[in-house]
C-alpha cells in the first residue's frame, strides 16, 4: 500500500552523496610509526627515526585497490600518536624527522599522485586525538594546531573525496567542529565529512564491516567510537541523507601491519560474507590493507584482496537479464529457464528511498513462488537465493511511502 504523501518529505541525497555511494568500494591505509613498533595505539613517544620504510611504493597500494575494483582510498596522515605522514609546519614529529627519503619525503603526496594516476579517488584521515602534541590539554590552543594540519591537507593535495573523522580518544572532548567544518565546506566543498561535526556520511557502529538490515540512508544520530555508547552531538546543519560507511580490517582486530601475523587474515569466504552485509545491505564498505615496515602490502593480503575482488565479479559482472522502471510490479523474463542464485535491486536514490516491504517471486512449474521477503532496497539489496531453477521472476512492493523507482532489478546464476 503506497502512503500518500507530497514526495517533498523524503530525505534525498546531494550529488556529491550520490556519486559516493555508488563508488560502494574503499580501501583504507592504516600507516605509520605504529607499523615500526609493533602496535595498533602509539602514545606519541617512539621515535621518528623508526621510520624508514626503505621499498615504499604508494603506486603499489594503489593499483593493487584498483585491480580489485576499489574505487577511493583512504590514508592515515595522522594517527592518534600525533606522527604525521606529511612534512606539516605544525610539528617536527613527521616525516620530515625521520631517515626516510633523507627526510624529504611527504606519503601524503606519494598516495595523492598515485591516485591521481590510477584514477582513483583520494581522501585522508586526521585524528583529532593526539597523544604526542604537548598542546592537547589546552583545547584552545589545540583546535588552531588541528585546523591548521587540517589546511594543510585540504589545499596541498588536489580534490579529496573523503574527510575521516575518528572519534576514538575524543569521548568527552569538545572540538571546535564548527570551524572544522567551514575549513573542509571552503577548500573540499565536495568531500564526504565522516560523522562528526556535520557529516554527510556516518560510522556504521562496529568495527567488523557489518551494516545492519534495514540500513536507512537517513539518520540523526551515531556512536562516535567503540569505547562509548553515547551518541554524537552534530551541528544542526548536518543533513538528514547521512548514509553509512562500514570499516573493518582485512586482518582480524588488525588495523595497522604487525609481523609474523598472516594468520589473522580474514578468508575470502569472510570477506565475501563482508560484502553481503555491507554493499549487500546498501552501505559503502571500507576495508583496511596495512602496508608492511617495507612500505609494500604485504604478498599474502594482496594475494586476498584480488581474490575478493574476482569474487565480486565472478558473482556479479554478467547478470541473466535485469531491467528497470518504476511502479509496485516489475516482471522479468529469463531469455531460457536457468539456475539462479542472486538478486541485486537498487532504487534510484536521487528520489529518496521509498520502498518499505517488497517481495521476489519466481515462477517455476506453472506456479508463482515467493523466495525472498525485504523491507528496504536503498542503494543496493542483494538477496540470496537458494539455486532454484526459473522462467520468471517477479518484483513486488508491497508498501511504499511514494511511486517507487526501481534503478535496477538483476538476476544472477552465479558461478561460485
Amino acid at each position: 500500500m503506497e502512503k500518500q504523501h507530497s514526495e517533498d518529505f523524503l530525505a534525498r541525497p546531494t550529488p556529491e552523496q550520490l556519486a559516493w555511494q555508488d563508488k560502494e568500494l574503499g580501501l583504507f591505509c592504516h600507516f605509520g610509526i605504529n607499523t615500526f613498533c609493533d602496535q595498533e595505539w602509539g602514545e606519541g613517544k617512539d621515535s621518528p627515526k623508526l621510520f624508514n620504510p626503505l621499498q615504499l611504493d604508494a603506486r603499489q597500494w594503489v593499483r593493487t585497490a584498483k585491480a580489485a575494483g576499489f574505487r577511493y582510498f583512504i590514508l592515515t596522515a595522522k594517527h592518534h600518536d600525533g606522527f604525521c605522514l606529511w612534512p606539516t609546519s605544525t610539528t617536527d614529529y613527521s616525516v620530515a624527522s625521520s631517515p626516510w627519503r633523507n627526510g624529504s619525503g611527504d606519503v601524503v603526496r606519494e598516495c595523492a599522485d598515485a591516485c591521481r594516476e590510477e584514477g582513483i579517488d583520494f581522501g585522508i584521515y586526521l585524528s583529532p586525538w593526539d597523544r604526542h602534541e604537548p598542546c592537547y590539554s589546552d583545547p584552545q590552543k589545540y583546535d588552531d594546531f588541528y585546523c591548521r594540519q587540517l589546511e594543510e591537507l585540504l589545499t596541498g593535495y588536489g580534490p579529496l573525496v573523503e574527510i575521516w573523522f575518528d572519534g576514538a580518544g575524543s569521548e568527552g572532548r569538545e572540538y571546535d567542529w564548527r570551524r572544522i567544518m567551514d575549513l573542509v565546506k571552503q577548500h573540499q566543498p565536495g568531500a564526504m565529512i565522516f560523522n562528526m561535526g556535520a557529516p554527510t556520511i556516518r560510522w556504521v557502529g562496529n568495527e567488523d564491516g557489518l551494516a545492519p538490515y534495514p540500513c536507512w540512508n537517513t539518520a540523526t544520530t551515531a556512536k562516535g567510537s567503540m569505547f562509548s555508547e553515547a551518541s554524537l552531538q552534530w551541528l544542526p546543519e548536518t543533513p538528514a541523507w547521512v548514509p553509512a560507511e562500514c570499516d573493518v580490517p582485512i586482518r582480524k582486530d588488525r588495523w595497522f601491519w604487525h609481523p609474523n601475523d598472516e594468520e589473522s587474515l580474514l578468508s575470502l569466504d569472510q570477506l565475501m560474507d563482508i560484502y553481503y552485509r555491507s554493499v549487500g545491505h546498501g552501505a559503502t564498505l571500507l576495508l583496511n590493507v596495512s602496508p608492511d615496515n617495507r612500505g609494500l602490502l604485504p604478498e599474502a593480503d594482496v594475494k586476498r584482496l584480488l581474490e575478493f575482488g574476482e569474487g565480486i565479479r565472478r558473482r556479479f559482472d554478467h547478470p541473466l537479464t535485469e531491467a528497470s522502471g518504476s511502479g509496485h510490479r516489475i516482471e522479468l523474463e529469463l531469455p531460457v529457464p536457468a539456475l539462479i542464485d542472486h538478486v541485486v535491486l537498487m532504487e534510484d536514490i536521487a528520489y529518496g528511498e521509498r520502498v518499505r516491504q517488497y517481495v521476489l517471486e519466481a515462477y517455476a512449474d506453472g506456479e508463482w513462488k515467493e523466495i525472498v521477503h525485504g523491507i528496504a532496497i536503498g542503494h543496493k539489496k542483494i538477496d540470496v537465493v537458494t539455486p532454484m531453477f526459473a522462467e520468471k521472476i517477479r518484483l513486488q512492493i508491497t508498501e511504499a511511502v511514494a511511486n517507487p523507482i526501481i534503478r535496477k532489478f538483476a538476476i544472477y546464476g552465479a558461478q561460485k
